[in-house]
């Protein structure tokens, strides 16, 4: 874990070298997964304006990504043939600075001050540096950088150089970057080589200021063009012309000038950004350039207005705000933040989860986008959300195409991909988590519930819930007692595979056999389309009530699998700390065979289907998982903190949050290098949400159980409900609700049925909490860190 903190600030995050101190390399490539910017389309990590140092250059397009071979030391019948990986797209983020004959490197001479910012408001990253070069020259450096929220496909720059108290010659060089390299992103030298040089040059063009790459992966022959121009500034009379030259691996735009103390130059730079595996190269460049065409004529100043208006409505309907503790206030606005980046202008793409911040996990896209990030989505920015069930339908083709492989009808939707095959070379944690089918279905049911959107149902929905319904069907079995059973799967804990009845897959099966067969009634005529026919639908619905779930009796609980409370404990007292995570340290089979858990599992069921347990059996189930779970991964701890808050374990809770929410900010797993964990960053709006808010979706009506713990005084958040934002302001002892426009709106306040009309706010009271009884354990050494421990 690094020592390495940020400024706490309300509306952002910054980081500055003390005066004179010099450069701090340590923390580096944390610092750009932080500091990195998207908008779903474009990412561009937050690396240092000259480009060097940098740990990743790290400049991306969603769904660009190589293709390699997919070594095996065996092959088998099923296995994915190739991987998908995440590639550096050409990189225009890139300005140079030479001082006379001095290239500004905050390594060498005299760093006197360095700043960077991340405004949160305006979704701006700021710098400031005071640099004095090995010569004695001092110069200012200010320079801000967006990802643009209304213009899909630019990122912009603004850039300003300030003489000190001496004249100096300075030479600005502008660059478009391709071919860097790519960071160890597996650990087989075969892998790594079919990766390191990922594109073939296809066209470069320049002149003037303006420049375009065009490039083209050799094996996924995926097209991308990045364009950029210039517009220049200066503090004297005539500002120096730009003068740009073109090669097939980088186009440099140069200005030169004389500053006198005092004097600046500066330069505003938009690149723009399109690939297509499909589009004539000519058409591809076209985009590109018109789109930085039109971002020219709009200026710096139009951009970041749009960029303001476009977050000042985001807020204005979403924002979280938490009194009486500053980190965590300062976390949460982050986290969701980092959600709108993931996916605001992804259309139609996936929502990696990393989202376009760094190379981990390959820039695969897993179950946890619509488990963790949709439900963010669909009450904050709908349109997002509705865009990311679109990609899944896109890819219907291969799922059916996966399913028939597996011999199974319907579709079988991958583990891990980029663009919807299946890209896990490990089976039993990939092939057969097929818990994801039924997480997409579910989102789609949410969504659906949540906005209201009955032409997406019809149109794309209930073709997802339909062909997730016909795998199930295929997959279980039937006993003689007339039990459907779902054997040999892996659900959502890594730290448990190929197991019979796993209670949080066959929930959720069941949830997506009934939203079928529910939606196909609705729809019919689509639903006929597809090959439904009534005796389908009652299949379906006789197979959902036949459904197994393995019961431990004894302690009265839900099993996370049948069988799995039988099974010999992992020894937590005699694991080290330094034998964390237990993945890098013992060997699956082994892992597989005790009772361990990596992430939550049942307790996720707990979570997502609150009224499939009664009060008591949650609390019950809740105290004996978390006596097992040692959260080897980033999705654990929001979801026992939002469990936790549900059982009236408030402080418990609180530490589970105030963990969930400094995961990368303090880089609790030591992994932040390679990028952020958007699931995770999402789970924190799930615990402030669902848990101290008490938000249930789980029915036709929204459910809210307040409460507030300790560091906050006082929390509140927004929402959209069919159109409608929904603000819901909690303190100790009460809670209003305020329903900001539209139609009247039915909620359950507790167990009371209420109706908000839009302009009068509903104060109400909060009932008194019954004593939760003591507080549950976990596994030595496991426990998370008490809440105020990260401020």
């Amino acid at each position: 874990m690094t020592t390495h903190r940020f400024d706490v600030h309300p509306w952002g995050i910054g980081w500055s070298c003390v005066q004179n101190s010099g450069w701090e390399e340590r923390g580096q490539a944390h610092r750009e997964s932080v500091f990195s910017l998207s908008n779903g389309h474009i990412g561009w990590r937050g690396t240092l304006d000259e480009g060097d140092p940098s740990a990743a250059a790290g400049s991306y397009l969603n769904g660009v990504f190589e293709e390699h071979p997919m070594p095996y030391a065996e092959d088998g019948y099923g296995y994915p043939e190739h991987g998908q990986t995440v590639m550096h797209v050409p990189d225009g983020k890139v300005i140079r600075l030479i001082v006379d004959d001095e290239p500004f490197d905050i390594r060498t001479g005299a760093l006197v001050e360095h700043r960077q910012h991340l405004d949160l408001r305006t979704g701006i990253l700021h710098r400031e540096a005071t640099w004095t070069s090995p010569a004695g020259r001092t110069v200012t450096i200010a320079s801000q950088r967006l990802v643009s929220f209304t213009h899909r496909s630019i990122a912009a720059v603004r850039y300003e150089v300030t003489a000190g108290d001496a004249a100096v010659e300075v030479t600005l060089l502008s660059e478009i970057i391709a071919d860097e390299p790519l960071p160890e992103v597996h650990s087989d030298p075969r892998v790594m080589d079919a990766l390191r040089d990922p594109f073939e040059p296809v066209s470069h063009h320049g002149a003037g200021g303006r420049a375009t790459l065009v490039q083209r992966t050799r094996r996924s022959r995926i097209a991308v063009a990045v364009a950029a121009d210039h517009l220049v500034t200066a503090s004297q009379a005539n500002a120096p012309e730009p003068h740009t030259e073109v090669t097939a691996d980088l186009a440099r735009t140069t200005m030169r000038a004389r500053l006198e103390p005092g004097e600046s130059i500066g330069l505003v730079k938009c690149v723009g950004h399109e690939w297509s595996p499909a589009l004539d190269d000519v058409a591809l460049r076209d985009r590109a350039e018109a789109a930085v065409q039109s971002a020219i004529e709009i200026g710096w100043d139009g951009l970041v207005d749009e960029q303001r208006q476009y977050l000042d409505e985001f807020w204005g309907r979403a924002d979280v705000m938490i009194e009486g503790a500053e980190r965590l206030q300062q976390s949460a606005r982050f986290s969701l933040f980092q959600v709108l980046q993931s996916a605001a202008r992804a259309e139609v793409r996936s929502i990696p989860g990393k989202g376009l911040t760094g190379v981990g996990y390959e820039g695969h896209t897993f179950w946890d986008a619509e488990t963790f990030v949709l439900p963010v989505l669909t009450y904050t920015a709908p349109h997002a959300a509705r865009d990311a069930l679109l990609w899944r339908h896109s890819t219907l083709d291969h799922a059916r195409s996966r399913a028939e492989q597996l011999h199974l009808a319907g579709a079988a939707f991958p583990w891990r991909t980029i663009d919807g095959r299946e890209c896990s070379g490990y089976w039993p944690a990939g092939t057969v988590a097929f818990h994801v089918n039924a997480d997409i279905a579910a989102a789609v049911v949410r969504y659906v519930r949540a906005t209201g959107d009955e032409d997406f149902e019809r149109e794309k929905g209930v073709e997802i819930l339909i062909e997730t319904a016909r795998l199930w069907c295929t997959l279980g079995r039937w006993d003689d007692d007339g039990a459907f059973h779902i054997d040999g799967v892996t659900g959502p804990d890594e730290y448990s595979a190929l197991v019979d009845d796993n209670f949080f897959t066959n929930l959720m099966a069941q949830r997506n056999l009934r939203a079928a067969a529910d939606a196909s009634r609705r729809h019919r005529d689509p639903a006929s389309a597809l090959g439904v026919t009534p005796e389908e639908i009652a299949r379906w619905t006789t197979t959902a009530d036949a459904m197994a779930f393995p019961w431990d009796a004894a302690r009265g609980i839900p099993e996370q699998s049948a069988g799995f409370n039988a099974k010999e404990r992992w020894d937590f007292e005699g694991t080290r700390d330094d034998q964390y995570p237990l993945q890098s340290h013992f060997p699956y089979f082994d892992l597989y065979r005790k009772q361990v858990v990596k992430q939550a599992d049942l307790v996720l069921a707990l979570q997502i289907a609150p009224d499939a347990f009664t009060p008591e059996e949650t609390a019950r189930a809740f105290a004996y998982y978390d006596e097992l779970t040692v959260r080897d991964s980033s999705l654990s701890a929001s979801v026992q903190s939002t469990v936790a808050a549900r059982v009236g374990q408030l402080d418990l809770a609180m530490d589970y949050f105030a963990e969930a929410a400094t995961i990368d900010l303090d880089d609790l797993q030591d992994d932040v290098d390679e990028g952020l964990h958007v699931a995770a960053h999402a789970g924190v709006w799930n615990a402030l949400v669902c848990g101290f808010g008490g938000m249930r979706d789980d029915g036709e009506m929204l459910r809210f159980a307040p409460r507030v713990a300790p560091p906050m005084t006082a929390f509140s958040f927004g929402m959209l409900v069919r159109g409608r934002t929904l603000r819901v302001e909690v303190q100790r002892d009460a809670v209003t609700y305020r329903l900001a426009d539209g139609p009247a709106l039915g909620i359950r306040h507790f167990d009371e049925e209420i109706t908000l009309e839009a302009g009068q706010p509903r104060r109400l009271d909060i009932p008194a909490l019954p004593d939760p009884g003591p507080r549950p354990s976990q596994p030595r050494g496991r426990e998370p860190r008490r809440a105020g421990a990260e401020t």
